[in-house]
Order: structure tokens, then C-alpha cells, then sequence
């Protein structure tokens, strides 16, 4: 018979990328028999008072676009809070699984919160709870955290409640006992083709629709890899690997077998319909020559546009004008940083800026649209360093330019250099990027510095450096400096994002 899984999403409006891994912990539960619903709070209007269409909110400017959405798209005006405690007594599930990025987690811990009197056992994973794992128990709301990968681990669990078993041992589980004591298991990596095809029902229609280059489209992700094999010191992928290193002795850094992903690919595109994919991998590259080639000649009988991210370094004109022919439409790359010693020495992303400048004006004579991805306010950065960031994506021209602050996500290395330097507490869980700004308070580079620059970012990056005093004063958070910013931000978009490839001004977080 199975038992029943109800599956919390807690997000935002705007952060509208599809969780394949929701889809999966859906499918592999369903194909064992239980029963599974989900709670996602995507397109809710309004979550704790932050309502994404205000005027006076930073959601506000990155949401309010005039996309022509699917008809099947509405906003949800009622509480989400209540919404999902009727749906938990409706279902009356036996286990609740909460899925949460580190910014979306106390989200997820406050709708948990709300029908914690019901007395449903709970489990929490992602990258947080695995990181965090201790932190993330000490909320009595959460009963189980899964560390690591879930597909087994989440299974294993509910096959035990099913037939009333004990399920102290199951590996990658985190239990809080009865008397406040944790028993921790070890860490295993599972199969990923052995893996079923992505369960879509489980997701309502809106969530197959995403802005892509100022267009809307029926996208899908497709998952290559799992894993990256750089060490940069922003991300979490150098914690995993050390993590399953460790405790179980194996490489996290693996590959879809390319079987798999024929599977799958054909799934979306007959099944789904898909009009667009995007691949769901750290490092799309993260292939030798002859894999690529095999990949290449996969995709050729698929015919649908993609996007995909890789790293500067991976940039190699006859590789690339083989993604063009078989129909990659875009690509990210991570610059983050402009000063080579910086990025050396702190972000550990070795390679000169001529490398960086050079290979993109490749990609650029490939015909590939590109947006590069910038990060402000790391540990030990200035304002004026932050500026070589600047004048280095001033060298090349991108289709798109993003601007983030530097968020410390638990389980990486400079979340550690943070809390170290005492930018930061151990307990801090960062909030989401589309309602606040930096988390770093540092006296060399203070808050209101930071979300400054990252507000004008692209303004200094295409008006000539005459115009520098003027965005200057566009970066103070006030009436005058406001006035100044929307003033330049109209003669912006004028001027440089008129043509029918070209993205909205601050469509950062919709199109990353």
C-alpha cells in the first residue's frame, strides 16, 4: 500500500528555476509504491508580508517584465501558510519532506511550524541540511535530516515506516532520539542510472515555463553530471567531495551515462514537449573530448535549443562551434571576480585576465549569446577592488552581465574564512538574495557600498567612465540617488537592450 509523502518546496516568486530533484525523490518514491503530494509556494503574490509587486521592493524590479506568460500561469493570492495546513489535514501525510536552499529553509521550518501539532514525522535534506546538519536538527520542527544525496536514503526511510521498522540505520539519515542525542550515519553516493525519469506530475503547469533571453518557454532541466571538478572557494562542490571522500571513500564527481541521458532528453522533448532545455550541471565541460563528441551526436537528433554553463577556462573554438550547429542557444560563465591575484589567492579560480578576455571574444565569433555572472562583497574585497571586476567585463562584450552579492552559504570554504574573520555567526542562515542584500558587514566594504555597486553594477560596465561620477551618486539608497538610478537605468535600456536577444536591465535572478 505505501504510506504518504508530502514534499515541501518553500520559494520565492522570481527564483522560478524547475527542482528536478523533487521530481526525482517523487519518482522514485512513486515507483515503490507510496503516495506523494507537493507543496510549492512559487507563485504565491504575497509570503510574510513581501508582496512582488510593490513598488518599494527589490523583488519588484526584478519580477515586474513584460512577459507574455502561458495562460496557465496565476498568481496565488491566498496564505501560504494556511493553504498548506489544509492540504496536510486533507492528505494526512505520514511523512513530511522538506527540500530548501539555505536561503529558503526558515521558510520551510515556519510552514512546518504551522502544523507541527498534527505530530508528522520530518525529514529535511539539500546542500543546507547537509552542511549544516546539526543546526538544521536543533529546529524542533525537524526530526530527520538526510546528509547528502536522498534518493536511497529517503526511500530506505519510507519503505521502513511502511512496515513500522526501525530506521536508525539507514545511511545518509540524521535522527534526533527522544532524549535530544543525534545518531548520525554514514555517507553514500547513489546510482544516478539507476535513477527513474523525472516525475512531472507531481509539478502544477506554471513551473514548466521559464524567461529565458526576454522570452518565455516550456524549459526542462537535464541532469549530465553531479559534481564539479574545480575547487572554487564560493561553492560547496569542494565540501562534497571532501565529505564523500571521507566518510564513504568515493568520487562525487560522476556522469549520466549517456543511455540515460538519451532517455531522458527524448522523455522531455516527445513526452513534455519541451521547447527549450537547460542542463543541469556545475561544469558542462566536465568532459573528455571523445564524451563530448558522443554528445554531440546524441543531441543532433533532438533539435531544441539549450543553455548550459561552463567555466572560461573550457572555451575552445571547434568545441564550441559544435554546441552552435547542434542548437546550444546560450551560455553562462562564472567570472566572478577581475583582479587575477584576488581570484587566485581567495576564490581559487586560477587564470589570467587575458585568458578570460581572449576566450570570450571566441565565443562571441562562434555566435553564441553569452551572460557572465559577477559576485561583490567577497571576504577581503574593497570598493576599489570590486572595480576591477568592472573595468574587466568592460574588455569583452556579453550578451548579459549579472551582478550578485557574495552570499556565505554554509559548506563553503569562504563561509568558513567568513565566520573566522567574524563577518558572520556560525548559527547565521543566509536569507534569499531577492529580499535582502549582502550578509557580510565589513568595515572595509560596508553593506550599503556593496548593494550599491551591485544596483549600478551594469552601469559602470557600458556607460563611458565620464559618466562614472554621475552612477556614482545613482548608488546611494536615497531619494536623489534613486532619482539618479531610474534616469540612467531608462537611458540604459535604450541604448543597449533594444534588440530581440537582449535581456531586461535587471533580470539577474531570472535568467542567472
Amino acid at each position: 500500500m505505501g504510506i504518504k509523502v508530502m514534499l515541501l518546496y518553500p520559494n520565492f516568486r522570481g527564483m522560478n528555476m524547475l527542482p528536478p530533484a523533487i521530481g526525482l525523490l517523487s519518482a522514485v518514491l512513486k515507483k515503490a509504491g507510496h503516495t506523494v503530494q507537493l507543496h510549492d509556494t512559487t507563485y504565491y503574490e504575497s509570503i510574510d508580508g513581501n508582496n512582488f509587486d510593490s513598488d518599494a521592493s527589490k523583488a519588484d524590479r526584478l519580477m515586474a517584465k513584460p512577459y507574455k506568460m502561458p495562460h496557465q500561469i496565476s498568481l496565488k493570492r491566498s496564505d501560504c501558510y494556511e493553504d498548506f495546513k489544509k492540504e496536510v489535514e486533507a492528505f494526512q501525510p505520514d511523512l513530511l519532506a522538506l527540500s530548501a536552499t539555505e536561503d529558503m529553509f526558515e521558510l520551510g521550518v515556519r510552514l512546518l511550524k504551522n502544523v507541527r501539532h498534527h505530530n508528522i514525522l520530518t525529514i529535511a535534506g539539500g546542500v543546507f541540511p547537509t552542511f549544516a546538519t546539526k543546526l538544521a536538527l536543533s529546529f524542533p520542527e525537524i526530526d530527520i535530516v538526510c546528509k547528502g544525496e536522498g534518493e536511497d536514503a529517503l526511500l530506505a526511510l519510507c519503505n521502513a515506516l511502511e512496515k513500522k521498522q526501525d530506521y536508525s540505520n539507514i545511511n545518509n539519515l540524521w535522527i534526533k532520539q527522544k532524549d535530544g542525542s543525534i545518531k548520525g550515519n554514514p555517507t553514500k553516493l547513489i546510482d544516478m542510472d539507476k535513477n527513474p525519469l523525472i516525475d512531472m506530475s507531481i509539478f502544477e503547469e506554471a513551473r514548466f515555463y521559464r524567461p529565458m533571453a526576454g522570452k518565455v518557454y516550456r524549459m526542462f532541466p537535464v541532469e549530465t553530471h553531479r559534481g564539479c571538478p574545480y575547487t572554487c572557494a564560493f561553492c560547496n562542490s569542494p565540501s562534497q567531495v571532501q565529505m564523500y571522500k571521507k566518510e564513504g571513500g568515493q568520487s562525487y564527481l560522476r556522469k549520466k551515462s549517456f543511455e540515460s541521458m538519451r532517455r531522458e532528453l527524448l522523455f522531455y522533448k516527445d513526452d513534455m514537449k519541451a521547447e527549450y532545455l537547460y542542463f543541469w550541471a556545475d561544469t558542462f565541460f566536465s568532459w573528455k573530448d571523445k564524451e563530448f563528441d558522443e554528445f554531440c551526436e546524441i543531441y543532433q537528433d533532438i533539435k531544441l535549443p539549450f543553455w548550459c554553463q561552463t567555466r572560461v577556462e573550457t572555451v575552445k573554438k571547434d568545441r564550441f562551434e559544435k554546441l552552435r550547429d547542434i542548437g546550444c542557444a546560450r551560455i553562462s560563465f562564472g567570472l566572478e571576480h577581475g583582479n587575477e591575484e584576488y581570484r587566485k589567492t581567495i576564490l581559487k579560480r586560477t587564470m589570467p585576465n587575458s585568458l578570460i578576455t581572449n576566450n570570450l571574444k571566441i565565443v562571441n565569433e562562434v555566435g553564441i549569446p553569452f551572460s557572465v555572472n559577477n559576485i561583490i562583497g567577497f571576504p577581503h574585497e574593497t570598493y576599489e577592488l570590486a572595480f576591477d571586476t568592472i573595468r574587466l567585463n568592460r574588455t569583452f562584450d556579453a550578451d548579459d552581465r549579472n551582478a550578485y552579492s557574495f552570499t556565505p552559504f554554509a559548506g563553503t570554504p569562504l563561509r568558513d574564512e567568513a565566520e573566522r574573520l567574524g563577518l558572520i555567526e556560525n548559527k547565521t542562515i543566509v536569507r534569499s538574495l531577492l529580499t535582502s542584500g549582502t550578509a557580510l558587514n565589513m568595515p572595509q566594504f560596508s553593506p550599503a557600498k556593496i548593494n550599491g555597486l551591485v544596483k549600478t553594477f551594469n552601469l559602470y560596465v557600458k556607460f563611458p567612465e565620464s559618466r562614472w561620477p554621475e552612477i556614482r551618486r545613482a548608488e546611494e539608497d536615497t531619494p536623489e540617488g534613486n532619482r539618479i538610478y531610474d534616469e540612467l537605468k531608462n537611458e540604459f535600456a535604450e541604448r543597449f537592450y533594444s534588440g530581440e536577444n537582449r535581456i531586461s536591465f535587471e533580470e539577474s535572478a531570472l535568467n542567472a
